[in-house]
Parts: structure tokens; C-alpha cells; sequence
């Protein structure tokens, strides 16, 4: 197996640069990042599903790739999951899995198609950071909830070696527009040993 794009991956890029990358990568990534043990996925649902239960409340799914995060929010008994992401190639591969409600292809950085309250959790699963989205995607998500809404995410090791990043998520806490419920630090890509944490917010 190749490990040519996680070498990529990580390298900062424009969004352009970025879309292609995923597209391209497309093909053979549910292989060569469960080659690696991914486990954030499975760490997100599981940390959600302890304050936000499963059943018929829609869940954004949003960067949802190949739909390896629908899977893992799935498994822990949420059933109505919309997808979103930048890239079409990797929608196409979520879209055979068939987990989701609805997927469509954003324009990064573009403003959330739905209104707040319409969903109570977003899921940004390996979403935010270095060669991925910026920081300014959370300040997105956040809006996008409605109150008493969830965000889940995660920051591998890579985006939390930029005090930017956990600095704005602080910025909405310490004004008390977020309560944190979870933020617990573990395994991510353990097959290359790279870790992440995971948060889970409550909008106030």
C-alpha cells in the first residue's frame, strides 16, 4: 500500500490544490487510512452519542469525504446523516455506501446552506487543519447551530502544533457562547503514530 498522499496531505496548500488532492485521492483512500488504523472517526461518534443521542435527529456530516465518518456516526445510532464536502470524487465514493440522507458538494468557505437549528449535532471529523480546512470553518460551524446544538471535531497533532486553532475554540468558550463537554487526546493514525484530540461543544 502506498502512502503516498498522507505524505502530502499535510503540506499546506490553496483550495484549488486541495480539492484536487482529495479528488485524486479518492480511489484509495478508505484503504490506505484504515491501513493506518484511522481512528477518529469512531472516537468522534462515540464522544457525540454520550450527550446527543442517535434516532431520527439529522446530523451534518460536514467534510465527510468517503463517508468513513457516516459509517462511524452510524454505528453508534444516529440514522439521519447529511453529507457535505469539497470534493465531488470523494462524494462519489460516500454516495456507494449509501448512509446519507442527502450529499452535496460546498465551496470552501462558503456559508452553511442550512438554518441553525435545522440539525443537532455537526460532525467536522479530521476536518480542520493543516492541509485541510482553516480555522475560520469553525467559527462556520459554530453558527450553522442552533442553541443547545453539538459540534464535534477533532485536531490531529499537526493542527494542534498551531496555538491558532485551539485558541478560537477557547474565544467561544470563554465568552460562554460554547460549553466544552470532551476534550480527550488519543489515537488518530496510529499505523504512522499520529494522534488527535477530540472536543465536543454544546452552543449556548
Amino acid at each position: 500500500m502506498s502512502d503516498r498522499f498522507l505524505d502530502k496531505v499535510y503540506g499546506a496548500r490553496d483550495a484549488a490544490a486541495t480539492r484536487k488532492l482529495y479528488d485524486d485521492w479518492s480511489s484509495s483512500y478508505d484503504d490506505e487510512v484504515d491501513g493506518q488504523g484511522y481512528a477518529t472517526p469512531g472516537r468522534c461518534a462515540e464522544a457525540l452519542v454520550r450527550y446527543c443521542k442517535g434516532g431520527q435527529r439529522p446530523v451534518l456530516d460536514f467534510g465527510c469525504g468517503t463517508g468513513l465518518s457516516g459509517q462511524a456516526l452510524r454505528a453508534v445510532g444516529f440514522e439521519v446523516i447529511d453529507g457535505v464536502d469539497p470534493s465531488a470524487e470523494m462524494l462519489a465514493q460516500a454516495r456507494e455506501k449509501g448512509l446519507y440522507r442527502s450529499l452535496e458538494v460546498i465551496e470552501p468557505g462558503a456559508p452553511l446552506a442550512h438554518k441553525p437549528g435545522d440539525y443537532c449535532a455537526i460532525a467536522a471529523i479530521g476536518v480542520i487543519g493543516a492541509g485541510a480546512a482553516p480555522i475560520e470553518t469553525f467559527d462556520l460551524l459554530m453558527r450553522g447551530l442552533g442553541r443547545g446544538g453539538f459540534l464535534v471535531l477533532s485536531f490531529n497533532d499537526h493542527a494542534l502544533e498551531d496555538p491558532t486553532n485551539e485558541g478560537r475554540l477557547n474565544e467561544w468558550l470563554d465568552c460562554g457562547a460554547a460549553r466544552l463537554l470532551c476534550r480527550e487526546h488519543g489515537d488518530h493514525l496510529p499505523g504512522i503514530d499520529l494522534k488527535a484530540t477530540v472536543y465536543v461543544l454544546e452552543k449556548m
